[in-house]
């Protein structure tokens, strides 16, 4: 029984913590969060009520803690303080240097309420865990607010203008956008936004942004969630037409192909002897599907399709060609 009062407890702590997060919360994220029915949270939240704490909300529509209303801070356990420095080490990985030097700062307020103990630990800690950069640029270095500035964009729902530099592009094109969201796929950040110049949907690469500022100027059009495109956007991809591959590599490369296989398509694997056969249906079997296994092709097979076998030896061909 002092388990379950001492877990409540928590939870209750935990549930008026996550109230101050943001103006509304839901009393199905609180059930969802804490594994537990709404039957239990709609208690809780009558304990914080009768504890003091101005709540108004009703079931079904959410809860808000009156605007102003602050306990002194809640003091973060060591599991928790630890948490920040891996968040540090990521962001300094995968965000640009204005989100950077954001965090940097919010970090310095966290750390001001942690007990000694805790800030111990973490500078302890702190030297001891090291994030590689990719050895390739995700955001222009002349942009380095490009991040900051979107998610600004998003929130108060203003138009950003950009110079932007697409795969075929001489020069950045400049264009005025209404960023919906941003997602981070195969190691880049993507922005989903609607575009003017185009009068239409389109998908936008950090990377290649040139310049961006935000205007003085709202949306123009309300805009579906980012989720829906992408759930629309995986539909079409299982959609498109696929090729069915199979290749037979040496089994010590076969874990080589493990780091990048999962973005081509791959379907299964079986152990042959000295050989791993594995089966792919890819989307693109005739440009970058055989160029990725020309990285292997010395200690490779292709079994089939038969016209996979004679795009590798068009490209072999006009390799040799350009060595003569």
């Amino acid at each position: 029984m002092a388990v379950d009062t001492a877990k409540r407890f928590d939870r209750i702590v935990n549930i008026y913590i996550q109230l101050q997060s943001k103006r509304i919360v839901k009393a199905q994220e609180l059930a969802d969060r804490f594994g537990v029915s709404l039957r239990t949270i709609y208690r809780d939240i009558r304990s914080l009520e009768q504890a003091g704490v101005p709540i108004f909300g009703e079931a079904g529509s959410g809860y808000s803690i009156v605007d102003g209303y602050r306990l002194p801070p809640v003091l973060f356990t060591k599991e928790e303080a630890l948490s920040f420095v891996g968040a540090q080490k990521l962001m300094g990985k995968f965000m640009d240097r204005k989100l950077q030097e954001h965090y940097e700062a919010a970090l310095y307020k966290i750390k001001a309420v942690l007990r000694m103990t805790e800030k111990d630990w973490l500078t302890n800690i702190e030297s001891k865990i090291v994030m590689a950069k990719p050895g390739y640029e995700i955001f222009n270095a002349n942009v380095p607010h490009a991040l900051s500035t979107l998610f600004e964009s998003i929130a108060q729902r203003m138009k950003v203008v950009l110079a932007y530099k697409g795969l075929r592009d001489e020069a950045p094109q400049q264009r005025v956008i209404e960023p919906v969201g941003m997602f981070h796929e195969m190691n880049y950040w993507y922005i989903y936004a609607y575009c003017h110049t185009r009068h239409a949907y389109r998908q936008f690469r950090a990377d290649r942004i040139a310049q961006l500022r935000l205007l003085d100027e709202p949306f123009a059009h309300e805009h579906p969630p980012l989720g829906q495109f992408m759930e629309e956007r995986e539909l079409a991809r299982n959609q498109t037409p696929k090729t069915k591959v199979r290749i037979r590599v040496m089994k010590d490369l076969a874990s080589y192909l493990k780091w990048q296989r999962g973005y081509h398509g791959f379907v299964s694997e079986r152990d042959c002897g000295p050989y791993v056969e594995m089966d792919f249906e890819t989307q693109d079997a005739h440009d970058e599907f055989p160029r990725w296994l020309l990285m292997f092709a010395d200690r490779m097979q292709v079994v089939e399709p038969e016209s996979l076998r004679q795009r590798i030896a068009e490209i072999l061909k006009a390799a040799a060609a350009n060595f003569n």
